[in-house]
């Protein structure tokens, strides 16, 4: 078959993605509201970040004002959510930045941002799992003084199988499978005792704060020690930069660790298709998840490093070691156990943002699409459901992931990215278009969250970067053998030249009915 050179360019328009939700065979079920979209974003993104990252930030880069690295990160992410809620609410279909990508920048760019986002979420979905794993066997042990048998422990030296994060990740399938509604449900239930828990920190630590800890509160800065390397940081290897501990720049480091705490609210995108009215709930749910964990995130930092000097936070379990300094055992307990089941809804929601940019790859050709079909009764897609969520039990259960959870960040801020490039130029080519929500100040923010992401993809290890890389090359010799070949879009242009920009009513060679009508 010929191709234009310039053909994997080629865009897919905003109204024949939108028309592709209408195929019946194609078609996800309409069942989220704002209120579903902002609990989703919240599920996702108050995770082992806040638990976790809170201690490792304010003991080796920033003390107290680590509080202050939780706002720029904040910032940086707002920005990108800004470019997210234009997209979504303009083009409210599956896929998040790969459909964005699509219908702005062109077929490869897109193929590039799924593929990349296939490997984020799986990876983010198995770590997580294997997070879970320990903390309900931390808590099993503690409490109940049971086991796991060595051989099911997972990471544990002499383990072969981690069976609770396989578990897991096969019981959040069939939930998945089910219904994105039941997970919406579940998500709340789980989401409300998560916020608890971090309003406990809040509100009890409160009572246990001492001055003299916050002094002083940008400690003195401190240079890292040179070095190089593939554990270096990429903007050192590049130009001699090594980033500073504590001082002012020492936030900056900070920042770029916890910015992991944050990734997440972009799933909240890719449930475009399956809400209600996507152009006012899509920014509601982007922006009200984001400002909410801010806000969160900001407090607990400061409860926290006032309740006890950040030279003595525990790197491991911050939150709950700091009560544990002030003899308040309960409250230690809580969070742990808080920790533990907040986890579940982190992995169930990047499960479910995995799948719908599987799906909407499927449905473009770009992948096989007998993975595009949804359940008759369900409305999900439940082929590829079942297949991913296969692969990542056995992921989850089986590899030791470790610092291969790197590229669960550099792929968020790659496609932070891509988004705000694609929103500048999709206001040029098609300034015709309706937005409900428009990115303020284009392209002024989208420029200053490209400046931003690739400021923080920069202060990744290099050896992050060469893995992204291979990954990435991955995926063009499967796009080049495979997805440019039974591209739909492609085969539309193939078939009849000048009629495969989404013109209304062309029908799809591929299926077998016509296309509904509009």
């Amino acid at each position: 078959m010929s191709r234009d050179l310039n053909s994997p360019f080629r865009t897919k328009t905003v109204e024949q993605s939108i028309r592709d939700t209408e195929e019946p065979e194609h078609a996800l079920r309409k069942s989220l509201s704002a209120w579903d979209l902002t609990v989703f974003g919240v599920g996702v993104i108050i995770g082992t970040g806040i638990f976790v990252l809170t201690g490792i930030a304010a003991r080796n880069n920033a003390g107290p004002a680590t509080a202050l690295a939780f706002v720029a990160a904040g910032i940086v992410c707002a920005l990108a959510a800004l470019c997210y809620a234009e997209f979504a609410s303009t083009v409210p279909v599956a896929g998040s930045a790969y459909t964005f990508s699509f219908a702005s920048i062109g077929e490869v760019p897109a193929w590039i941002i799924g593929w990349d986002l296939v490997l984020e979420f799986a990876l983010g979905t198995a770590v997580v799992a294997v997070g879970w794993s320990g903390y309900v066997r931390h808590l099993l042990h503690t409490n109940l003084g049971w086991d796991m048998p060595l051989a099911l422990s997972g990471r544990e030296e002499g383990a072969t199988f981690d069976l609770l994060a396989f578990l897991l990740v096969v019981a959040l399938t069939a939930i998945l499978i089910v219904g994105t509604k039941l997970s919406a449900r579940i998500t709340a239930i789980v989401v409300a005792i998560k916020v608890t828990v971090v309003l406990l920190v809040i509100v009890a630590g409160l009572f246990f704060i001492k001055a003299d800890n916050y002094s002083p509160f940008i400690p003195p800065a401190k240079p890292q020690p040179a070095g190089g390397g593939w554990d270096a940081p990429l903007v050192q290897e590049l130009f001699g930069y090594a980033p500073t501990n504590f001082g002012v720049m020492g936030i900056f480091t900070a920042a770029s660790l916890v910015f992991f705490a944050f990734i997440g609210f972009d799933v909240v995108a890719t449930a475009a298709e399956e809400t209600r009215n996507p152009q006012r709930d899509m920014p509601r749910g982007i922006l009200g998840s984001l400002l909410i964990c801010t806000v969160l995130y900001v407090a607990v930092t400061l409860v926290v490093t006032g309740m006890q000097h950040y030279t003595q936070m525990s790197p491991s379990a911050p939150l709950a070691e700091a009560f544990k300094s002030v003899n308040q055992p309960f409250f230690s307990g809580a969070i742990s156990l808080g920790a533990s089941v907040g986890l579940i809804t982190v992995s169930m929601i990047l499960l479910l943002g995995q799948t719908r940019v599987f799906f909407a790859m499927s449905r473009d050709g770009l992948l096989p699409r007998f993975f595009s079909v949804t359940h008759p009764k369900y409305r999900t897609p439940y082929r590829a459901t079942i297949l991913l969520g296969g692969l990542i039990a056995v992921l989850a259960g089986f590899i030791s992931l470790g610092e291969l959870a790197e590229l669960v960040n550099i792929g968020t801020l790659f496609a932070f990215v891509v988004v705000a490039l694609g929103v500048i130029i999709l206001r040029r080519t098609r300034p015709d278009l309706h937005r409900s929500f428009r990115t303020p100040w284009v392209p002024v923010i989208p420029i200053l969250s490209i400046l931003s992401s690739l400021w923080l993809m920069m202060n990744l290890p290099t050896e992050t970067w060469a893995r992204f890389g291979i990954w990435m090359a991955l995926g063009f010799v499967v796009y080049s053998f495979y997805g440019v070949w039974h591209s739909r879009l492609g085969r539309e242009e193939a078939g009849a030249p000048g009629s495969a920009a989404g013109a209304p009513g062309t029908a799809d060679p591929l299926k077998k009915t016509p296309p509904p009508g509009e």
